[in-house]
């Protein structure tokens, strides 16, 4: 089945760019903002987005994203409200990848069975979840292939070879390799230590590579875009929402924050 991210590395890989990956919150500061914030994205230089589906107990997430699904809870966002936001958004862009970022506990309790087709039927493209090694997947796995949703798999610095061989066969579309050991907004990133294990890596996988964890402006999503096909930037993005006050001022705030991140990776394309 034709898939929007397979569709996208490849005409990114004729050109030479990488893939800008942006996380929001869905639902993030406001619920009704967040579809007009998804095309804002795009407009500034987004390939791929990943949308994070609120819960409780992000146990990953640093203080800035807990901070955004917590108050994304308070505003009601379900996962059922986060599948309405991603249809809303296809009416305008049906060629952008959307990626679910979040949990197992929303999807279980939502049935592997109805999310998966709720979620392809939505137009999601892939589903990553934090705490769901691939060898636990099961029958969401089945379910996700049967409707044509990738999942997504994350490697981190300490994942073992064996691992890595292990996850690069379940993985489809691209894979997350996690820069550092610890939560998402620290702020620890060489971008120059990476080449090495994404070269392990990539032993294991031709699927594209993205980078997250501790890329917060230009110099860093540039430095990591000569070394990974894929550049994932979120707590950042989300501080710089955080302060806004209308729907039209967080679209502007998301222009202001990520058009530069998008030329100085185009910059070191060339």
């Amino acid at each position: 089945m034709n898939n929007r991210i397979d569709q996208r590395f490849a005409a990114l890989a004729e050109t030479g760019r990488r893939a800008l990956i942006p996380f929001v919150t869905a639902g993030y500061p406001e619920a009704e903002w967040t579809v007009p914030i998804l095309h804002a994205l795009v407009r500034a230089g987004a390939d791929i987005i990943e949308l994070g589906v609120p819960f409780s107990d992000p146990m990953a997430d640093g203080p800035v994203i807990q901070v955004a699904s917590e108050r994304a809870i308070v505003n009601g966002v379900s996962l059922q409200v986060v599948l309405d936001m991603v249809r809303q958004f296809r009416r305008e862009d049906p060629v952008t990848p959307i990626v679910l970022m979040g949990y197992l506990n929303p999807v279980e309790r939502y049935g592997n069975e109805a999310f998966a087709g709720d979620a392809a039927a939505a137009g999601v493209d892939g589903l990553l979840l934090v705490d769901c090694p691939p060898e636990e997947m099961g029958e969401l796995r089945a379910r996700l292939d049967q409707h044509g949703v990738f999942p997504i798999c994350l490697v981190a610095p300490t994942t073992t070879e064996a691992r890595m061989e292990t996850i690069s066969q379940q993985a489809r579309g691209y894979l997350y390799y996690v820069s550092f050991k610890g939560i998402t907004g620290a702020d620890r990133l060489d971008a120059s230590a990476l080449a090495a294990p994404l070269a392990r890596l990539r032993e294991h996988t031709a699927l594209p590579l993205a980078v997250g964890f501790g890329i917060k402006g230009p110099e860093s999503a540039a430095a990591v875009a000569g070394v990974a096909e894929g550049v994932v930037i979120g707590s950042a993005l989300i501080e710089a929402l955080g302060a806004t006050e209308s729907p039209d001022a967080a679209c502007e705030r998301v222009t202001g924050f990520l058009a530069p991140i998008r030329a100085a990776m185009d910059n070191e394309a060339r």
